[in-house]
């Protein structure tokens, strides 16, 4: 196993269990640790395809990113702005 292989495995690994601990209601989608579990998961992967390119997986996990990314700048918003009662 070559160390982008490692790396892109270790991405897989963090979506698929992030997905699962979602799907067991461990985890909730709202949860920045959600988001930055799937960001950087896909982040790894995306590592691991600038060596071995693959165009639709590049897409995937591109806008697995960009929604990740998205997740977590609504939880920051979110926090900034005091509940109302």
């Amino acid at each position: 196993m070559e160390w982008h292989d490692i790396i892109g495995t270790a991405g897989a690994a963090m979506i698929l269990i992030s997905y699962f601990l979602l799907q067991m209601e461990r985890m909730s989608a709202s949860d920045l640790s959600y988001s930055l579990t799937n960001g950087v998961g896909a982040a790894l992967i995306l590592i691991s395809l600038s060596v071995d390119f693959n165009l639709s997986a590049f897409i995937v996990e591109a806008f697995w990113l960009a929604i990740s990314v998205l997740g977590i700048v609504r939880y920051v918003h979110n926090k900034d702005i005091p509940a109302q009662e």
